[in-house]
């Protein structure tokens, strides 16, 4: 196990556990004050972001300079990325339905229920999933094949989040689609493509931190949640669970494959609900 530096590394988990515990409880404060408990979807992006540059600050004079600034850079243009997109998306609307819901389960204070099973339970996923952004930081081997690859399937799921996000938003403000789904673009080819670009942007990361082995084993297990969550957890699954009884949307997931993409179906378009 020698070459990397393990003490630093676990001083180092220790920090960005506080770091997103931190940006968590801000965000809670917000959302007390405002009694909107959405923006913690806002505070997700941010809290990737914060457990990047903390660790940058941190893994000085341990990793290679050029993973440790590729690394920091990746995640936080994703993250922010995500963070404004997020907030733009949600102005000028009340709470989102899914918190209502969740919400709804308490028994007591509504607030400490989102504290223990939203804000807690977000900053345990940031700083799991974020293992291959802190571990890549630590490694000392330099930018390589595994950097390409890596670099690659980050860029390529930049593509389909940023585009599936941006092509939605358009669909929507057109008023001529009010009622209709969206199936053109990136969304002909994959229900998600959002979801899939951040499979790609963690397996992405996770492959950048592969220049050596002590980094792949410490961080594997990060891609593989991410990947359970977008395609069994609170992604996918939980979406189509609450779109499914929308009228055409059956016509939608017959023509359409659920997250890798693939040439469509022959169909013509939906007009069930808007997305």
């Amino acid at each position: 196990m020698s070459g990397f530096p393990w003490p630093p590394f676990a001083t180092n988990l220790a920090v960005t556990a506080a770091v997103a515990l931190a940006v968590m409880l801000a965000t809670f404060a917000v959302a007390v004050v405002t009694g909107t408990h959405r923006v913690v979807d806002v505070a997700w992006g941010v809290a990737f972001t914060a457990v990047a540059l903390a660790t940058y600050a941190l893994s000085a004079g341990h990793g290679d300079d050029g993973r440790r600034l590729l690394v920091t850079v990746a995640t936080a243009v994703w993250g922010m990325r995500l963070a404004v997109h997020i907030a733009w998306r949600a102005r000028g609307t009340g709470e989102d339905p899914r918190y209502e819901r969740l919400l709804a389960k308490s028994s007591g204070s509504r607030h400490l229920y989102a504290l223990r099973m939203v804000y807690l339970l977000q900053g345990l996923l940031v700083w799991l999933v974020s293992l291959p952004v802190q571990a890549a930081q630590y490694t000392a081997v330099p930018l390589g094949p595994s950097a390409v690859a890596g670099g690659a399937l980050w860029a390529t799921g930049m593509f389909f989040e940023a585009t599936g996000d941006f092509q939605l938003a358009r669909f929507k403000a057109d008023p001529a689609n009010r009622g209709r789904i969206m199936d053109r673009g990136l969304w002909a080819w994959t229900r998600h493509p959002n979801y899939f670009g951040d499979f790609l942007v963690w397996w992405g990361l996770f492959t950048l931190a592969c220049g050596s082995w002590q980094p792949a084993a410490v961080s594997v297990v990060s891609p593989l949640v991410m990947s359970y969550l977008l395609t069994r957890g609170s992604g996918q699954r939980l979406l189509e669970n609450y779109l499914a009884d929308r009228p055409g949307y059956a016509e939608y997931t017959a023509r359409t494959s659920g997250f890798f993409p693939l040439p469509p179906h022959r169909g013509t378009p939906g007009r069930g609900t808007e997305r």
